[in-house]
């Protein structure tokens, strides 16, 4: 094992584990810029949904990728409005410094370390900051990169005129405020998928668990009981799983417990193809009533939140069992220690939390809620520290998906794959096109910005462009040719003025 795997393993499971890492120089001989098959030197349109793979003949309009050319690295022209990077006085062109991203809570090593050879000033700390330290240290960074644990809330957004992009290396978004980043020009990124297999297999782990009261033998043994029961204990073969939201990992899990003989109803609010022979049933209460084994893999929403209550708990079978690795929100805790503690359920599985401590240690106590010493005590109940996604795969898979959503965004203005921002991608600009820049714009979604746009592009050859509205904003990206060094403050200079001007990017 190389040294710097060590040092990663060492910064994630110390009891007390340092405030920041140090980023090796190449933890695994990554060739400068590379990642997944990302280096800008390779012959590649940067949009994902193309193939990169050595094998396959990637395409855009039924041409060949060679076709287009080798994609070029572009900088970002940083005017004053950065006020972390002056422009130096005597310098030919329009560009200074780099720019620097903060990864929070102990992102994955080989992501930092993609985004420092992409060229980048990184930063790597290993705990979750709170709202004040991100008032304090988040200003002067372009982009940060975040677990579940950090905030980033309206009065951060606000403060912080410089960020450009925020990326989420977990699957949910609810813990940054969408909407205001949308509207200060801010897109944000997640990681949809990467994660789901992890938390497949934790789920099918916790309903074997459950079955046969394995933790509960096991902190015996420890305690020094011998306690050989097969009362209440249960082969899951034949049993009914019911899944509620049937998406990534909902859906991985239906595959899985197909394989160890479970049968499978899921309810979703769209018709959604099943896997297998799973079944999609009409109401929630349905599947309540039919299943042996209920799970939870929905979104933290208002539709969502509360969803498991005392109601909805009277609604399950007698003796059937919950598992939740959604979000802390979706279920009432205190109605689930009623219906464990009056043996309604006969057992549970809980790895999130409404309220979770910001670092590891021993923060899980009565201050997170009243309910946690009922919980405590409960027989047959699993209680993990948000553990679905924390495999050494997905949180590899994690960082090599955001890292290179990140990178697409800052270097090429790219913005699929965000969740609160309009979707728009162009042809990369290739080696071969000099004197091309490329301009990134987001603005109010009024009337007549095209055409104020266009007016002042106008003087110049507009090679490619394409825009897309999400709501109140919109996303403009054109690139244009025949642009000396000398106008590219000009032409920031005149978008950026625009009445519906958001945030103004140029690129090149």
């Amino acid at each position: 094992m190389s040294q710097p795997q060590k040092i990663r393993r060492a910064s994630v499971s110390a009891s007390d584990p340092p405030t920041t890492i140090p980023i090796p120089s190449n933890p695994r001989g990554l060739p400068p810029s590379s990642f997944a098959g990302t280096s800008p030197t390779q012959t590649l349109s940067t949009s994902p949904r193309l193939s990169t793979s050595p094998g396959a003949a990637g395409s855009f309009g039924g041409r060949s990728l060679k076709a287009f050319g080798t994609a070029r690295q572009l900088q970002a022209f940083l005017p004053a409005a950065f006020p972390a990077f002056p422009e130096e006085e005597g310098t030919a062109t329009p560009r200074t410094g780099k720019i620097k991203i903060l990864l929070l809570e102990n992102i994955s090593i080989e992501a930092a370390q993609f985004l420092k050879n992409a060229g980048y000033e990184v930063d790597h700390v290993t705990k979750a900051f709170s709202e004040a330290e991100l008032l304090d240290k988040l200003p002067g960074y372009h982009a940060v990169g975040i677990r579940s644990k950090t905030k980033i809330t309206a009065k951060v957004i606000e403060k912080c005129s410089q960020l450009l992009v925020i990326g989420c290396f977990c699957i949910g978004t609810n813990q940054v405020d969408l909407e205001t980043a949308a509207k200060h020009g801010i897109a944000v990124f997640n990681s949809p998928f990467s994660n789901s297999r992890s938390v497949a297999e934790l789920v099918i782990s916790e309903i074997i668990a459950l079955s046969r009261q394995l933790v509960d033998r096991a902190s015996e043994m420890r305690a020094g009981i011998w306690n050989k029961v097969s009362k209440a204990c249960w082969e899951v073969r034949g049993k009914t799983l019911g899944i509620v939201g049937y998406g990534h990992i909902g859906s991985q899990l239906s595959v899985l417990a197909e394989s160890f003989g479970m049968n499978v109803i899921y309810y979703d609010i769209i018709p959604i193809m099943p896997l297998g022979t799973a079944r999609q049933v009409d109401t929630f209460e349905q599947l309540l009533q039919t299943a042996d084994f209920v799970t939870l893999h929905v979104p933290e929403i208002p539709d969502t939140i509360g969803m498991m209550g005392s109601a909805e708990f009277a609604q399950m079978k007698e003796g059937a069992f919950l598992i939740n690795n959604a979000r802390g929100k979706v279920v009432d805790l205190a109605a689930l220690a009623d219906a464990l503690e009056s043996r309604h359920l006969a057992g549970a599985a809980v790895d999130v939390f409404p309220k979770e401590p910001g670092s590891n240690g021993p923060g899980f106590n009565d201050d997170l809620g009243d309910f946690i010493p009922r919980l405590r005590k409960l027989p047959n109940l699993i209680m993990t520290p948000h553990i679905g996604g924390s495999t050494e795969e997905a949180q590899r898979a994690i960082g090599n998906e955001v890292a290179n959503a990140l990178t697409r965004y800052l270097n090429y203005g790219t913005s699929i794959g965000s969740v609160n921002f309009p979707e728009v991608d162009l042809r990369a600009i290739t080696a071969d096109d000099v004197r091309h820049i490329r301009v990134c714009h987001v603005h109010r979604n009024e009337p007549g910005v095209l055409r104020a746009i266009n007016a002042i592009l106008g003087s110049h050859n507009i090679e490619k462009q394409f825009s897309d509205s999400k709501g109140d904003v919109a996303y403009l990206m054109a690139d244009i040719s025949g642009v000396g060094h000398e106008e590219v403050r000009e032409i920031y200079e005149a978008i950026n003025g625009t009445r519906a001007n958001i945030l103004t990017r140029l690129l090149y």
